[in-house]
């Protein structure tokens, strides 16, 4: 009796994660596999794909819209995590604090991180308007000339960055729960020590909250890394492929120039590389990032 009733529910059991498993094996899996294969072919929609190796790979490297995608996409990296990852932490220390109306600063500093993306796109094409935008009216009343924006190729990717800061609330909501795991005890120990604001900061808030950090820093890079709507919604990847980030590149290379193997080996770098920059930082914050329950993973 018992027998049959385990293998009754056994039996449910797979019917219940059936949809799961058939999708992540139809939408996620094959597909992935299916990327590998093209990214050794010669493969265009609508014909057969033709195996070459690592020309594909090869090709790439020979490509100057490639490597303008890269530098795009790493200047975009190296401006905005930094900033988005301090004021995030900034505005966490700041709304930490016993202040008035502190539920309703919070919510309203996460309220833009709701909003999305080609939404607020579409906001700051207005906000970046160089004749009637926000910025260079606001700039005009204390009698700077504002700069054209997205219409410049030397201000454009700086736009975008200027664009990410919009959305610190949801990195900050992350910080504010690493604040307040910080033992109490820790403060009220260097405050009878006479020990100042910015040196308990560095000494006990910053080693804190540092597997936070890593977790935002990490995050960070991956997300900046994988910037598309942006570049898609607002620029097109101009002025002068100045904002032609990698993964639009990729979206260009399969969607435009039909040319699905070279955006499959764009795919498959993008990934290598994330891993293993991944495992770099990892491995370099064992010195630098403490874990309350004992050394770091």
């Amino acid at each position: 009796m018992f027998k049959s009733i385990r293998n009754r529910e056994t039996v449910h059991f797979y019917i219940f994660i059936a949809p799961w498993i058939i999708g992540t094996l139809v939408f996620l899996l094959y597909p992935m596999i299916a990327s590998l294969y093209y990214s050794f072919s010669e493969f265009k929609i609508g014909q057969a794909p033709k195996w070459i190796g690592l020309q594909n790979y090869v090709d790439l490297f020979h490509n100057d819209l490639f490597w303008q995608s890269v530098k795009a996409t790493l200047r975009f990296t190296l401006f905005s995590v930094p900033l988005t990852l301090i004021l995030s932490l900034l505005f966490a220390i700041l709304l930490n604090q016993r202040i008035p109306f502190r539920g309703f600063f919070r919510t309203l500093m996460y309220f833009p991180s709701m909003i999305s993306g080609v939404a607020m796109s579409l906001i700051w094409l207005w906000i970046f308007n160089p004749a009637v935008g926000m910025i260079n009216y606001v700039l005009g009343l204390i009698g700077i000339e504002g700069p054209h924006w997205l219409l410049d190729e030397n201000w454009a990717v700086y736009a975008l960055v200027l664009m990410t800061l919009w959305s610190v609330g949801g990195g900050m909501v992350i910080f504010l729960a690493g604040l307040q795991n910080v033992p109490q005890t820790l403060y009220e120990v260097a405050k009878i020590d006479g020990v100042g604001r910015w040196k308990t900061f560095w000494k006990i808030t910053f080693p804190m909250i540092s597997p936070v950090v890593l977790f935002q820093l990490i995050m960070g890079i991956i997300e900046s890394f994988q910037v598309f709507t942006q570049a898609y919604v607002m620029t097109r990847g101009g002025p002068h492929y100045s904002t032609s980030f990698y993964v639009y590149y990729i979206y260009q290379n399969a969607f435009a120039n039909n040319k699905i193997g070279a955006a499959s080996a764009m795919s498959w770098m993008l990934l290598v590389v994330v891993i293993a920059l991944t495992y770099f930082i990892m491995k370099v914050s064992k010195k630098y990032v403490h874990y309350e329950g004992g050394e770091g993973l």
